[in-house]
């Protein structure tokens, strides 16, 4: 069983840093906006604000791609990304469609390639 989890230790680790310390933070801001009008302009903004910074990582990622990203080239990357916003588009805004579609132009397009 200890070859299937691997080392139970960086599990706890993981679970104690990364997890609880986010659902915390998620149950907090439930319960603090819960009665948050979802028009209010404080919300668009918030949106807005997120919006741009996945944008930026996005664009960083596509112009200087990390790791294993550096070996695709960049006109397979973009393909993926107007491929994926097409699909996301015409699916009326579903984000899962699109995510699939630009992975699966990537990941075929890099196995075509070699």
């Amino acid at each position: 069983m200890s070859d299937f989890i691997g080392d139970w230790h960086a599990l706890v680790i993981l679970f104690v840093a990364g997890v609880i310390p986010n659902q915390i933070w998620r149950m907090l801001g439930l319960w603090f906006g819960g009665g948050l009008d979802e028009g209010s302009e404080l919300l668009v903004w918030v949106r807005a604000v997120a919006t741009a910074i996945l944008a930026g990582v996005i664009a960083q990622i596509l112009v200087q791609p990390p790791g294993a990203l550096a070996s695709v080239p960049g006109w397979l990357r973009y393909s993926a990304v107007v491929a994926g916003f097409a699909v996301f588009m015409l699916s009326r805004k579903s984000i899962f469609a699109g995510v699939i579609s630009g992975e699966i132009v990537m990941l075929s397009g890099k196995w075509w390639l070699g």
